[in-house]
């Protein structure tokens, strides 16, 4: 928010949270920016980068929904995978580059979840020849699946499917997130350069075509010292 002196400036400064302004922005001017200047969705999954340091703990946040949300829906997706837990795990290993996965149901979608090194596409190639049985059990019971099936016959275009549903994933500074609005619609990125405001246009825009987000790249890291080691150097014990 912008702090200067005035009694304007505080008014403005004021408005979002005025509930006649939250109604308005909501159904009125949010409806009309989208209409006139609503911005292209963006491709979920990493984006290329020359650093190396950028291949190493990649996420994948897949959302994939459900063909039938009712709970007896939810529950076949639940044992599609459950049935194949064992050759989950071991085709998780085959792969070789996937430091953690996890699978979740949230309301009317089955997710998964992961962390692996190297070229999202070459993950996903690996991972459908380790375990595709695994997913041909798992697309039935997902919209639009059926298009998928058999998923070792269908590899890249199961690849296409998946980044489709991955979560776009916001750049951790506004000003790179406006660039990739640039280059989407065919423009210089940053020219002229975007102006930060309190709640930039762009931004809101943007949210409204990717409804869900992985917010920025997330940390990443190695330890030098587990915890075990660092409570003996400092004699806290357990």
């Amino acid at each position: 928010m912008n702090e200067d002196g005035g009694w304007l400036n505080r008014y403005i400064n004021s408005l979002p949270e005025r509930g006649w302004f939250q109604f308005l922005s909501k159904y009125v001017v949010v409806p009309y920016w989208v209409w006139r200047e609503g911005r292209p969705k963006l491709p979920g999954g990493p984006r290329p980068s020359p650093q190396p340091s950028d291949s190493t703990q990649r996420m994948m946040n897949l959302l994939m929904p459900l063909r039938d949300t009712s709970p007896i829906g939810r529950a076949k997706a639940v044992m599609a995978l459950a049935q194949n837990v064992d050759e989950i795990f071991a085709g998780l290993d085959n792969v070789g580059t996937v430091h953690s996965a996890r699978f979740l149901l949230v309301e009317d979608y089955i997710c998964m979840i992961s962390v692996y090194d190297g070229d999202f596409s070459n993950y996903i190639r690996d991972f459908i020849a380790t375990i595709g049985s695994v997913f041909d059990a798992l697309m039935k019971e997902v919209e639009g699946g059926d298009k998928l099936y058999p998923c070792e016959e269908n590899v890249e275009a199961f690849i296409d499917w998946v980044r489709a549903h991955d979560l776009f994933q916001a750049p951790d500074y506004p000003f790179d997130l406006f660039a990739l609005q640039d280059v989407q619609a065919g423009r210089k990125p940053n020219d002229p350069p975007h102006e930060l405001q309190s709640l930039p246009r762009s931004l809101i825009l943007q949210l409204h075509s990717n409804r869900n987000i992985s917010l920025g790249g997330g940390y990443r890291g190695y330890p030098g010292y587990s915890a075990a080691q660092i409570r003996n150097k400092l004699g806290v014990g357990w």
